[in-house]
């Protein structure tokens, strides 16, 4: 019995497919094997190739890369939720950004898959009381990602962050399954107040390039946020928010606008 389960455990498609994939990259272009070998082909799981990035990526004078590695690697064995948490965002970068064609990809080359990872651990360090930490990870991954996540944020499963460049999720921050956002989106508060003050993003949500959610205001599941919208007031589910301030200007224009990324089209 023992056999079977470890068996099973060991089954992992997304794992397999980037290992294919990483193979194949090398036939291709043979200069990166290096870099393909350290960071996919030397490692045994995901979880253990995920713990090399983050720590080669988030490294510094501050901090060596062993350290960070030693903490990935106890976050992977301690909460296997994060390791699930990756496939699932893989998936979602694969499925939704018409410019990735590989599993691969996010692993290697897309900021804001691996800012999200990062930000995986940081949490886990935060939930597990080690905030100074989680604060020092905030801090790396704002510096080299230019993506600012609190650690004290809750994300689900199937994050997609396109481009990912200048995005801002503040400390109280909840953001559902399977949403995707654009480069320049704030998840922020308005003024310095303490508490709860921050947007909660429901499953499936789409978020356009430059819009800021402000506030301790509810977005409804599978609702769409055009680009550069300012949103101050909760956002009703299956419907389309835009303008400074936004407004609903109608549907969401399909059952899963996160998973379309169609953010400039109107509803009729």
């Amino acid at each position: 019995m023992a056999e079977i389960l470890q068996k099973v455990q060991t089954v992992d498609p997304v794992w397999e497919r980037i290992r294919s994939e990483a193979q194949e990259a090398i036939r291709a272009e043979p200069l990166l094997g290096g870099l393909i070998h350290s960071s996919l082909l030397h490692h045994p799981t995901l979880e253990r190739a995920l713990a090399y990035r983050f720590s080669v990526k988030l490294a510094s004078s501050e901090m060596s890369e062993q350290i960070l590695r030693e903490i990935a690697d106890e976050a992977y064995t301690y909460a296997p939720e994060i390791g699930q948490a990756a496939r699932a965002d893989v998936m979602a970068v694969y499925d939704r950004d018409p410019a990735c064609h590989r599993f691969l990809q996010p692993m290697l080359y897309f900021k804001g898959f691996q800012a999200v990872q990062a930000y995986r651990i940081g949490h886990w360090l935060w939930t597990s009381g080690r905030k100074d930490m989680a604060y020092f990870v905030q801090m790396r991954v704002s510096e080299v990602f230019g993506v600012d996540i609190h650690p004290a944020a809750r994300l689900g499963q199937g994050i997609m962050i396109d481009h990912a460049h200048s995005i801002v999720i503040g400390e109280t921050a909840v953001v559902g399954n399977n949403v995707s956002m654009l480069h320049s989106v704030t998840l922020g508060g308005t003024g310095k107040e303490d508490g709860d003050r921050h947007p909660k993003i429901e499953d499936g949500v789409m978020i356009g390039a430059g819009a800021k959610v402000l506030g301790n205001i509810r977005v409804g599941c599978c609702s769409r946020i055009a680009a550069g919208s300012v949103v101050l007031h909760d956002v009703p589910k299956n419907s389309t928010v835009a303008g400074v301030p936004a407004k609903v200007v109608g549907h969401s224009g399909c059952a899963q606008p996160a998973l379309t990324m169609d953010q400039i089209s109107l509803p009729d």
